[in-house]
């Protein structure tokens, strides 16, 4: 028998992946995977795979057990999770049986929903809606960080869409004529992961080792930040709070920025340093 691969490694993610973190992976690989779209001969396999991942990465309890014992824990994964797999055509999906069981699709609502969620068509399991215009509309990151409306014209008839704060590329909404999923456009100082927001900042090698201010962007204003003296490259500062709609990080990765040309004084005053 095959080796099972490493469900975080299915998924993409790191061991000290947060939940959110693990969700937002699993998304990305059940779209890029899901065989209504991926016609690969491998979509199956690698589909059914990344729902066994989740399945088990999205419990703490059975989570918890994979991290200490691995594919082959005690009892094995099912005894007291509360949740029983169902095999309809090749798809394969998890529900809760009892009360205390975590759906293994958070908060993405009905399982037999997230592929009309993701792909906006009819579901793999026999359940199907009428087929509507489906429209992909293009939206800037920062409206799809904070929420924001777009005018867009479909048939000769503007209409005004309301994004939710912290769509991200994928989400999907439905209309009474009409369907939209958005793609997000990339910023070119911030970057996205889940909820959390990262940026790259460089200060002055000066201002590393004397400390000082600096101006850092933020999604909303500039922030004064304060370096501390002796500040090392890589330094990452968080600010709780401060990500997707107010639920995530915001993490700011100091970059220090040395000079590639100097001066003979300079050199002169950086070798009496080095001397004292």
């Amino acid at each position: 028998m095959a080796a099972k691969r490493d469900y975080y490694d299915i998924l993409g993610v790191s061991k000290g992946a947060s939940d959110a973190q693990i969700k937002s992976a699993y998304r990305k690989m059940a779209m890029q995977w899901h065989p209504d779209k991926n016609k690969s001969p491998e979509a199956e396999e690698k589909f059914k795979e990344i729902n066994e991942a989740y399945q088990v990465l999205s419990d703490s309890q059975k989570k918890q057990t994979y991290d200490q014992f691995g594919h082959t824990p005690p009892g094995g994964f099912s005894g007291g999770s509360g949740f029983a797999g169902q095999q309809q055509g090749p798809f394969q999906y998890y529900y809760s049986t009892s009360g205390g069981g975590q759906n293994p699709f958070g908060d993405m609502g009905d399982p037999f929903e997230i592929f009309e969620q993701f792909f906006g068509g009819a579901s793999p399991f026999g359940r199907s809606r009428p087929a509507k215009p489906h429209y992909s509309l293009r939206i800037p990151f920062k409206t799809a960080v904070s929420g924001g409306t777009e005018s867009v014209t479909i048939d000769g008839r503007t209409h005004a869409i309301k994004i939710p704060a912290g769509a991200d590329t994928g989400t999907h909404l439905r209309f009474t004529d009409f369907d939209i999923t958005f793609e997000v456009e990339p910023d070119l100082i911030f970057r996205r992961d889940g909820a959390d927001i990262y940026i790259d900042h460089k200060i002055p090698f000066t201002l590393a080792i004397l400390g000082g201010t600096t101006s850092v962007p933020t999604l909303d204003a500039d922030l004064k930040l304060k370096i501390r003296p002796g500040t090392q490259p890589g330094t990452m500062v968080r600010l709780a709070g401060r990500g997707v709609a107010n639920r995530g990080d915001f993490y700011i990765r100091l970059i220090i920025d040395f000079p590639t040309h100097l001066s003979h004084r300079q050199k002169q005053i950086l070798e009496e340093f080095e001397r004292s």
